[in-house]
C-alpha cells in the first residue's frame, strides 16, 4: 500500500518531535520548578503527537516500519522538519521567544487543518489544537514578562528574537511535498497564514515593549532534507540507544 501524503505527514511529525526533544532538555534545568514542569509538559505534548504520526505513516505506508523506526533509524537529511526547531535552546529567553513564534503559527495551523479532506489529520487537529493553545498561551504570557520586565530580561528577548528571525519565514513557504497535499485539500496553505501570525506576533512584541526585527533573507531548506549542523548532535544524543541495541524494548 502506497501512503499518498506520507512526507506530508513527516514533515509534520519531524518538526512536532524534534521540537519535543530540545524542549525536554530542560527537563531538570528549568529557572523555576513550574516551568521546569511546564516545558517538560509542552514537550511531552509535542512527542506524543509526533508518535500519533509516526504510527499512521507506519500502518498506511507500507514500508515494514514502526513508528520507532521513524523517530530513531532515519539520518538527519531524511527529516522534514523546520530548521526553527532544531536550533540549540540558548537560555530561557531563546526558547520562549522561538515557542512563541512557533506556537502563533503552528495553532493556526491546525485550526486550517481541521478543515482537511484527511480524515485522520482533521481529527488530529481537532486533538492537537487544545494542547497547543495552553502552549501559545504559556509562551506569549512569558514573552511579556520578560519583554517588560527589567532591563536585562529585556535585552535578552530582543537578541534572542534577533537571532532566531530568519527561521522564521520557512513556516510560510510550502515544499513539494505541503504542495501536493494542499492540491487535494489534504493539507495546509501556509502562505495564508502568515498575515494572522504577523499580526498576533507584531501586537505582542509591541506590548512586550520589544522591536520587532526588520525583514531579512529568511532560512529554508529543513523540509527538503537540507539541515544545520545543529540536526545531527540532536539526533546523536535522541537516536542514541535504538542504534547502540537495535530492536530493543523497555
Amino acid at each position: 500500500m502506497i501512503m499518498k501524503h506520507r512526507d506530508y505527514y513527516l514533515t509534520i511529525a519531524d518538526t512536532l518531535l524534534i521540537l519535543g526533544q530540545r524542549l525536554s532538555e530542560w527537563c531538570g534545568h528549568g529557572p523555576a520548578i513550574e516551568e521546569d514542569i511546564a516545558l517538560s509538559n509542552v514537550a511531552l505534548d509535542y512527542i506524543g503527537q509526533a508518535t500519533a504520526l509516526y504510527k499512521e505513516v507506519s500502518e498506511k505506508a507500507g514500508e515494514g516500519k514502526s513508528e520507532d523506526d521513524y523517530a530513531f533509524l532515519r539520518d538527519a537529511w531524511e527529516f522534514k522538519n523546520l530548521l526553527l526547531v532544531e536550533l540549540p535552546k540558548g537560555d530561557y529567553g531563546y526558547t520562549i521567544a522561538r515557542q512563541f513564534l512557533f506556537s502563533t503559527w503552528y495553532y493556526h495551523f491546525l485550526e486550517a487543518l481541521h478543515n482537511s479532506k484527511d480524515e485522520f489529520l482533521k481529527g488530529f487537529a481537532a486533538k492537537s489544537i487544545k494542547e497547543v493553545k495552553y502552549h501559545f498561551q504559556h509562551s506569549r504570557d512569558w514573552m511579556l514578562r520578560l519583554g517588560a520586565g527589567t532591563e536585562e530580561s529585556n535585552s535578552r528577548m530582543q537578541a534572542a528574537l534577533n537571532e532566531i528571525w530568519e527561521f522564521t519565514g520557512e513556516m510560510f513557504i510550502n515544499s513539494k511535498a505541503e504542495l501536493e497535499a494542499i492540491a487535494d485539500g489534504t493539507g495546509v496553505d501556509n502562505a495564508k497564514l502568515l498575515d494572522v501570525w504577523q499580526r498576533i506576533v507584531g501586537a505582542v512584541i509591541q506590548e512586550a515593549e520589544l522591536t520587532l526585527p526588520s525583514d531579512a533573507w529568511m532560512q529554508k531548506g529543513g523540509k527538503e532534507g537540507k539541515h544545520s549542523e545543529h540536526i545531527g548532535f540532536v539526533l546523536a544524543e535522541m537516536q542514541f540507544l535504538q542504534r547502540a541495541y537495535p530492536g530493543s524494548k523497555w
